[in-house]
């Protein structure tokens, strides 16, 4: 078994929003609503990158491009490490299988990189529907045994949306593997874990997702699974969680459709024994860790994870 892991039964944490942060929210979502509606018509690819990299690069980074062995995606060092190293954080990241990509979300890495001073590879895994399911479950081992054989020894796995349910899936998959690094802890931003689209929140009419829409997620699901069964546990983590996962931290706004992904998953990986951290910050949006410029809150979050993932890459 290459994880480690102690057990245990922590509850959920509700983190309120602080009065102050509630204008800062409503300011943001009206800028939401505005970007996404003066880009409409446009390619979605695209515009999804420029919507993700807004998050601004963090200061005292540097970037690496990789491609080898099939394997594409960027290196964020902080200052002072250099290739090659024994413990890192692969990045997967979010945008419902069907869009994102490693450049533009080097300036969301770059704020994990800065807090935990770890290195991160963010993965360009392939996307749906040119690549569907297990396309992008299959390039994320073969990432873990590329980092292996590059001298990684230690590896925690993060991500948000898609790319936190990748997360889990990917470590779900790598608990009885043999050639990939040790697998220290995962860390996931509003993980989608239920491509069935079952969690209640997915229908709660007092749930407002300003980003994401379920006809989205729908027709995104489809374009992934091709023929695959939604609940299949590999596409789907929500049902498969095995004995022996690493430490999980996962964090998830209040409304939004993906709240009750987040908290029956973690709720069924404590049942399987492992220590899981779950936070419902109040108030807040799909993935708010993204707007470390605008709120406070994604501050304190994004430091929060950096130091669980400092704990267990160096504990």
């Amino acid at each position: 078994m290459n994880t480690t892991h102690t057990m245990s039964t922590t509850p959920t944490s509700t983190i309120p929003l602080a009065p102050q942060e509630q204008a800062a929210e409503g300011q943001l979502l009206d800028r939401f609503t505005r970007f996404w509606g003066s880009h409409a018509g446009d390619d979605p690819r695209r515009t999804f990158d420029r919507f993700v990299a807004g998050t601004p690069l963090a200061e005292g980074v540097e970037l690496e491009e990789a491609t080898a062995d099939g394997i594409r995606g960027w290196w964020v060092l902080p200052q002072g490490r250099k290739q090659p190293v024994e413990s890192a954080v692969l990045y997967l990241h979010g945008g419902a299988y069907v869009l994102g990509s490693a450049a533009a979300y080097r300036g969301f890495a770059s704020q994990i990189a800065v807090r935990a001073d770890a290195a991160v590879f963010v993965l360009d895994y392939p996307l749906a529907p040119e690549h569907p399911f297990p396309a992008a479950h299959d390039a994320t081992l073969a990432t873990a045994e590329w980092l292996a054989s590059s001298g990684v020894k230690q590896l925690a796995v993060a991500g948000d949306s898609a790319g936190g349910g990748l997360s889990l899936s990917a470590l779900a998959s790598m608990v009885t593997a043999t050639e990939v690094p040790t697998m220290t802890a995962g860390a996931m931003f509003s993980p989608w874990t239920d491509l069935s689209l079952s969690g209640g929140s997915m229908t709660d009419p007092g749930i407002h997702d300003a980003l994401l829409a379920r006809s989205f997620l729908a027709d995104s699901a489809a374009k992934y699974l091709n023929s695959t069964a939604a609940r299949d546990p590999v596409a789907s983590p929500l049902f498969g969680v095995p004995t022996g996962m690493p430490p999980i931290y996962i964090q998830v706004g209040s409304d939004e459709l993906l709240l009750d992904d987040a908290t029956r998953y973690a709720s069924r990986a404590r049942q399987q024994g492992a220590e899981v951290r779950l936070e419902v910050w109040d108030g807040l949006h799909h993935v708010f860790q993204l707007n470390v410029a605008e709120l406070q809150s994604s501050r304190i979050a994004l430091e929060r994870v950096a130091d669980f993932l400092n704990a267990h890459l160096r504990g």
